[in-house]
């Protein structure tokens, strides 16, 4: 005598089929995201415009700043505001001295606002596909 399935039995492996799908799928977009720590072991400071050079970055690529927070800031800016140095109304300002920054696809540009710190070379441009 063969068992009968509930009711329901198959939604219930439908559901479990689709949960581990998404685990999947969440977990191979999380490790395709790499991290990178700004100008590497010098941390954001006045000599990081190249140190973009020659890496490849991705949207969902994650950058650390790492910085003394007395005398130094992250500001999120738009191509204007890094060709001269400002920072629009509203900008995003990271102040903790080891901030994480999630790049958008396109050009993601950052500098320091403490008067002559961009001005000196405290700012980057950073591409990802």
């Amino acid at each position: 005598m063969a068992q009968r399935q509930g009711r329901g039995s198959g939604a219930v492996a439908l559901a479990a089929a689709a949960a581990v799908l998404l685990c999947v799928l969440l977990h191979a977009h999380v490790a395709e995201s790499a991290v990178f720590t700004v100008g590497d072991r010098g941390g954001w400071s006045f000599s990081t415009g190249t140190w973009t050079n020659g890496k490849r970055f991705k949207a969902g690529d994650v950058l650390v700043f790492k910085y003394d927070s007395t005398a130094h800031n992250v500001v999120v800016v738009n191509a204007a505001g890094y060709k001269g140095c400002s920072a629009p109304r509203g900008a995003k300002v990271y102040t903790s001295g080891n901030d994480r920054v999630t790049l958008a696809r396109g050009t993601n540009y950052f500098i320091c606002s403490i008067p002559g710190h961009c001005q000196s070379g405290m700012k980057i441009a950073v591409t990802a596909a």
